[in-house]
């Protein structure tokens, strides 16, 4: 006989409740997720910026996101432990927010101008409470809607994520502009956002329904924590190899390459610090790889066995190294540029890149997701991919033609208590215009790249697998840092843009040879057609 499809029946109002519920907690989660990414990220650079900090410098500085590629190697032991109380997800959720108020605090005590290292160190600290309050989000979400949820879902988990953003990327910008906002220091900022973690902490413990999540495999405890520890002996070693050897060989390397060369010594040292840290890459994950299949990781391992074990696995995660890698080539180093090179003060940034622009997102996520239920994955993903791409082209006509080529508006001066415009800010209209494209199609761009990576999850190894695939994803975001910051300064803004362009195209042609397996991941197993004989 042929195939028949279960056809749907309507929700009643409990159902409907229920799924609100669902997506409301999502878009909490997703505000808890976005709040300390800035503050490790573009929040951080503008700080750094005005305590003046060369682009180079600020560009590797941007490796304080390392946690976000690795945070994989530690996922396991929160698929794998439970802690009291509170349950598997909410018990790591709470643990994470309250240690990242802490870290933040400890952020604003510290100078990153008199103390640099020790600054670079605690925000390397943050971004790794942050990674690993990602994972356990990734994971609750992932386990938590249902596959007709999920492109809704990612929509409200961007909206969540970018108002975060705006807050603390977005306003603390207005608020430390001494002439426009209000004159607040960045450790205020800081300090603010740790209470803000504090909230969330209390809002995870009351809000946030339990799961029933099945158990991973068994497996001895003690077997995972020495297989955790290999691991993070491993990298460690790898550091120390790093930074004895194939700093000083990359030096010794390069050296021929700069005779008779006028590029700048400190340029010259910088590109040495980047060919060591490729080296170190190449040193590390293979020696921790090594460590975890020693010291028998079992949950890692079979995670990622269980994951590599579908068809297409390895492509898969070359694709998603790809897909955002254009968009984070431009987008690393967007705050520098703006002011330092382009001079745009910091309460225009804040209000056109951090303010308008983040709403924008936020419209381009909820957009994403609605034209997801008519596009479906493949193509949402092919169309949105181009108009990331072409979106950087934009940033490459500001570099070209300055500012003051069109026409702008002025926003009036306003105090609504938490945020303040002491005059009306004049906004660049060509500003404006590339900020809106931008964030618009990298809106619609990540609601469709969220749901593509929660397909690909097992519920067995949920933050296992999601963070293996998110750390791929964040790859570009972490480690083109510090080679655009190099980049800017070797070749010029106009010419980094364009390499930024040409850099989306390999993901356009893998999505397009890719195309039969995603567009299989558009049907839940679980509604799939069955077939009767």
């Amino acid at each position: 006989m042929p195939s028949a499809r279960a056809v749907a029946t309507p929700l009643t109002l409990a159902q409907r409740l229920a799924a609100w519920h669902r997506l409301g907690v999502v878009m909490l989660l997703g505000f808890a997720s976005g709040l300390p990414l800035a503050l490790t990220g573009q929040a951080m650079q503008a700080w750094l910026s005005v305590e003046g900090l060369d682009v180079a410098t600020i560009g590797f500085l941007s490796l304080v996101g390392l946690p976000y590629t690795f945070k994989f190697l530690w996922a396991p032991l929160m698929d794998r432990f439970e802690l009291p109380w509170l349950g598997r997800r909410r018990g790591w959720l709470v643990l994470t927010q309250l240690a990242l108020a802490g870290g933040l605090l400890a952020m604003a005590s510290t100078s990153p101008s008199q103390a640099t290292r020790a600054f670079a160190l605690l925000a390397v600290a943050v971004a790794f409470l942050s990674a690993s309050q990602d994972v356990v989000i990734d994971a609750y979400r992932t386990d938590l809607l249902p596959a007709a949820e999920r492109g809704m879902g990612s929509s409200l988990n961007v909206l969540g994520y970018r108002l975060a953003m705006i807050l603390s990327g977005g306003v603390a910008l207005i608020w430390t502009d001494a002439q426009q906002g209000g004159g607040w220091s960045w450790p205020t900022v800081y300090r603010l956002m740790a209470g803000l973690m504090v909230v969330a902490a209390v809002l995870s413990m009351l809000v946030l329904p339990r799961l029933k999540i099945e158990p991973a495999p068994r497996s001895v405890a003690r077997n995972d924590l020495i297989g955790f520890v290999a691991v993070v002996a491993a990298v460690v070693v790898g550091f120390l190899l790093t930074e004895r050897l194939a700093s000083p060989l990359a030096r010794a390397v390069l050296a021929p390459l700069w005779t008779g060369s006028s590029l700048p010594a400190n340029l010259q040292g910088k590109w040495a610090d980047l060919l060591a840290l490729l080296m170190g890459i190449g040193i590390t994950l293979p020696l921790a790889a090594w460590a975890a299949r020693r010291a028998r990781f079992e949950t890692l391992l079979s995670g990622l066995a269980n994951y590599f074990s579908q068809p297409g696995a390895a492509a898969f995660l070359a694709f998603i190294v790809l897909y955002k890698l254009g968009d984070a080539f431009a987008g690393s180093l967007m705050t520098p540029f703006l002011l330092k090179s382009m001079a745009f003060s910091p309460a225009e940034v804040g209000v056109v890149n951090k303010v308008i622009g983040l709403w924008l997102t936020i419209g381009g996520a909820l957009l994403g997701g609605a034209l997801m239920l008519k596009l479906g994955l493949w193509r949402s993903l092919m169309l949105f991919g181009i108009f990331q791409m072409f979106s950087n082209l934009g940033f490459w006509w500001l570099a070209v033609s300055g500012k003051g080529l069109m026409p702008g508006m002025v926003i009036p001066a306003f105090d609504w208590g938490v945020v303040q415009l002491a005059q009306a800010t004049p906004v660049d209209g060509g500003l404006l215009m590339v900020i809106a494209f931008e964030n618009l199609s990298g809106g619609m761009g990540t609601a469709a790249f969220v749901a593509f990576l929660m397909s690909l999850c097992n519920q067995r190894f949920t933050a296992t697998q999601f963070a293996l695939l998110s750390a791929f994803a964040s790859v570009g975001r972490v480690w083109v840092g510090p080679l655009a910051g190099v980049l800017a300064e070797s070749i010029g803004w106009p010419t980094f843009f364009i390499v930024s362009t040409v850099v989306a195209l390999p993901a356009l042609w893998m999505l397009w040879w890719l195309r039969t397996p995603v567009r299989a991941l558009e049907v839940d197993p679980k509604d799939a057609t069955t077939a009767d004989d």
